[in-house]
């Protein structure tokens, strides 16, 4: 029930974000004001939020298949599904990286 709740907030949410983009545009913040993250660091994080998600859903399948105790099957399947997910989600965006890469340096000087 609880996967149920997550979709249904995970979906308010993006139609508030949707609504937002819609309105009217607002001024747009110089870098400096962004803060010092950049695209190479917020790659960075995203893949090891990945490789967290594969290591904590390798470590429940292994207290599954041991025996132990409080370890739920459906705990472990959705678990599995996650990372196999967000890693689905991060190979797509490398490959799309790579693809800009190609068309770059394709272009004509």
């Amino acid at each position: 029930m609880s996967q149920g709740v997550e979709f249904n907030r995970l979906m308010l949410d993006m139609r508030a974000m949707q609504a937002e983009a819609m309105s009217a545009p607002k001024a747009v913040q110089a870098p400096a004001e962004l803060g010092q993250s950049n695209f190479a660091d917020m790659l960075g994080q995203a893949i090891n939020k990945v490789s967290e998600t594969q290591q904590a859903s390798t470590q429940l399948a292994n207290a599954f298949e041991i025996g132990k105790s409080g370890v739920d099957l459906t705990d472990v399947m959705i678990a599995s599904q996650k990372a196999s997910v967000s890693f689905q989600a991060l190979t797509q965006v490398r490959n799309k990286l790579v693809q800009s890469y190609q068309d770059i340096m394709q272009m004509p000087v």
